[in-house]
């Protein structure tokens, strides 16, 4: 039997436009904080399962600041939006579309795109919850910066305004167009300043030590370091079982490459206490590959949507990222070990991101419009860009809604980090000698 033809452009804009009758585009603007909300029990469920030595830097990371803090919490984001009513228009949902988790990185053809480069929450769901986690990060780092409030606010509404409008371009593409487009990184290295990390021995040089066989990870504790029996991880075995998951092509590329060493190595904010590690392998004659794991736990969202089709949470993320992104690291690939689920990567394949310290007004301005073309791409590669474009209008009646949302829970995430902190002096105290 054939499938239905698919409803034309216009009737999905006209059946996302219906649904306003449900959900207005005023909602957001609406939402206010749930009575009696903890906030620390979805960010303590969190550390279930994670390695305990690691857990007080994990805190240490997130008490820096209240945006350090919001990088740490999609958990507790996740069940704050899951009392919002929303459109039920689905996408692919990276899960955490904060300003910082979105860069530049290598293709297979050796160009750097810009696009998002974090899926460790990926799974779908509400569009509208990305746009409202990115659009409260605008805000945190806006303040961060010091920035006027009339300036932020202009960057929220921008954001989201880039949102709407791309989406109606992404609209009007035929599937194949929309899988082809791309988001070439040069305009935005000239209009905001990028770190970059695109020297091929770069991490090498700084991670390591020894030449040939006898090259070594440098241990620097807590951050890198070799793992032991009580890490309850084997990098090795994950490294000798995770090519399963490559093409045979690719399969046959990595067998030339032999592992030398393997070591823990803590990344991020929200990621701290998974087991993460990296790799260094060689081909006996000087040219070196590093590959990264990282440890997948379920995502945040999963408390509040449908369960991921794939039992294997790394290769949920593996699959999140191939959908949302225009092209992804050749070596994605994932693997399980002693009941922790992991996926692989190259590590730091010419990876570039925002310096947000060095951001100026415009720069900053430019970058969280780049940010919200490369999620409005992502949610059109995995949804109906044509009704989502329907439910949004030309109008900015969402714009407005997601603003004050945004600056609502910045509000919120500021007064959640203050009572953060202050529990964990408390428990230092109490941890403390007498």
């Amino acid at each position: 039997m054939s499938a239905a033809p698919r409803p034309s452009r216009m009737e999905r804009e006209a059946a996302g436009k219906a649904r306003r009758s449900d959900v207005p585009r005023s909602a957001p603007a609406d939402w206010r904080p749930a009575a009696h909300r903890d906030p620390f029990v979805p960010l303590d469920a969190v550390s279930e399962g994670r390695l305990p030595n690691l857990l007080a830097l994990r805190a240490q990371r997130m008490s820096a600041s209240p945006f350090a803090f919001y990088r740490g919490g999609a958990a507790l984001m996740a069940s704050d939006l899951a009392t919002l009513p929303v459109s039920g228009l689905e996408v692919q949902c990276c899960g955490d579309a904060h300003i910082f988790n979105f860069g530049g990185f290598a293709t297979p053809e050796r160009r750097v795109i810009f696009d998002i480069n974090d899926f460790d929450e990926t799974l779908r769901g509400p569009w509208e919850w990305d746009v409202l986690r990115l659009a409260a990060s605008v805000v945190l780092g806006g303040r961060e910066r010091k920035f006027a409030k009339k300036l932020v606010r202009s960057a929220v509404l921008g954001t989201v305004q880039y949102y709407r409008l791309q989406m109606q371009q992404y609209a009007l593409l035929g599937p194949l167009d929309l899988w082809y487009e791309r988001f070439d990184e040069a305009r935005l290295l000239a209009a905001a300043p990028m770190t970059a990390d695109r020297q091929p021995g770069g991490a090498l040089a700084k991670l390591t030590t020894g030449a040939g066989w006898d090259r070594r990870f440098i241990d620097n504790p807590p951050t890198i370091f070799h793992a032991k029996a009580a890490d309850d991880v084997d990098l090795p075995a994950i490294f000798a079982s995770y090519p399963e998951t490559l093409s045979p092509a690719l399969r046959e590329l990595f067998g030339r490459y032999t592992l030398v060493d393997s070591a823990l190595k803590v990344v991020g904010v929200g990621s701290v206490g998974t087991r993460c590690g990296i790799g260094l392998f060689t081909d006996g004659d000087d040219h070196w590959l590093l590959l990264q794991i990282k440890e997948s736990q379920r995502s945040a969202l999963e408390r509040y949507l449908a369960r991921s089709v794939y039992e294997n949470q790394g290769q949920r993320c593996v699959q999140g990222q191939r959908l949302m992104q225009f092209a992804s690291d050749i070596f994605l690939g994932w693997s399980s070990q002693n009941g922790h689920d992991y996926y692989v990567r190259q590590f730091r394949d010419m990876k570039t991101g925002v310096d947000l310290a060095a951001l100026t007004k415009q720069p900053y301005l430019a970058y969280v419009e780049y940010c919200a073309r490369a999620l409005a791409m992502g949610h059109a590669r995995s949804g109906d860009a044509a009704a989502i474009a329907g439910y949004l209008g030309k109008k900015d009646t969402f714009d407005k809604a997601v603003l004050a949302f945004a600056e609502r829970y910045a509000d919120l995430t500021e007064s959640d980090h203050a009572l953060f902190v202050e529990r964990e002096k408390l428990q230092a105290a109490v941890k403390a000698p007498s």
